[in-house]
């Protein structure tokens, strides 16, 4: 069965006026995004009922990994969910207006892109397995995500944005590029690929790092100042649980960040790590305070 398409989200009307040189004050966002995959079906819920909540503008699945020059076919590694049903389950979240993303790297697994070649092939995978080619194993079926987000945690720094290329040479406007960065700026491992100027989203992750547990607010500033053109996203914690050190609850982080921010031109809006502990808090609903 040939792969579903689904017309472009509303994101990508706000990439084509920004990256048209026009002023990114015409746009307000803020939206809430989560990632998706880590736990079991038990614990986080299929992503049909994280998308049910109402909750979230946009759902990142996490994660398509290990890929190297010896892995021509990346390993898609979504923590025992059952693979089989979540293609449908994507169709039902975009019938919802909801975006949903692949994450590409993340936290472990075994990737790099050593060469421009494998660069190519880990492309034209992603195109052909998940976006909207084939001839290859599809794991989620016919359903076609909306994007792609690169989660590039280990690893060097080349070829990512020769992947960015390649990728955006498939599917030239019709899928969003995102990036999830460490927030200290710049960001080493995603600064060539950034500077290709096709990423429309940047997830500024405030955590796992803790050079900026002590300035969230200075470090999003920095982001935000180096890429105008793209809407600037704060990455945080659903629960102490999973970072002590950046941790911070919903009013402490209005007070001391969003306050301050969310009237900025290119605020994006908020990236929640991740539905589990979102589901087992109640962060995203402000019930931690």
């Amino acid at each position: 069965m040939a792969p579903s398409r689904r017309r472009p989200c509303i994101h990508l009307a706000l990439f084509f006026f920004l990256a048209a040189g026009q002023s990114a004050t015409a746009f307000k966002s803020n939206e809430t995004v989560v990632y998706w995959g880590r736990h079991s079906d038990a614990d986080e819920g299929t992503l049909r009922s994280t998308c049910d909540t109402g909750l979230y503008t946009s759902v990142i699945i996490t994660f398509y990994n290990a890929f190297t020059h010896h892995h021509r076919h990346g390993h898609l590694d979504i923590s025992g969910h059952d693979v089989t049903a979540v293609g449908a389950d994507i169709k039902h979240c975009q019938s919802k207006g909801i975006s949903i993303l692949l994450a590409v790297g993340g936290q472990g697994g075994d990737y790099s892109l050593p060469s421009s070649q494998s660069a190519a092939d880990v492309a034209d995978d992603i195109w052909n397995a998940f976006l909207g080619g084939g001839g290859v194993f599809r794991p989620f079926g016919d359903a076609v995500v909306d994007g792609v987000d690169l989660f590039i945690d280990q690893g060097g720094a080349d070829h990512y944005d020769e992947l960015a290329r390649r990728l955006f040479s498939h599917y030239k406007y019709e899928m969003l590029l995102t990036a999830t960065t460490r927030c200290s700026f710049p960001d080493r491992r995603l600064a060539k690929a950034l500077a290709t100027g096709l990423f429309s989203h940047i997830h500024v992750r405030m955590f796992g790092d803790d050079v900026c547990t002590s300035s969230v607010r200075g470090s999003w500033e920095k982001w935000a100042a180096a890429y105008t053109g793209s809407l600037v996203y704060i990455g945080v914690v659903a629960s102490p649980e999973l970072d002590t050190k950046a941790y911070m609850s919903r009013k402490a982080l209005y007070d001391s960040v969003i306050r301050y921010i969310e009237e900025k031109p290119n605020y994006g809006g908020m990236v929640i790590w991740d539905r589990f502990y979102d589901k087992k808090t109640g962060f995203s609903v402000g019930k931690l305070v």
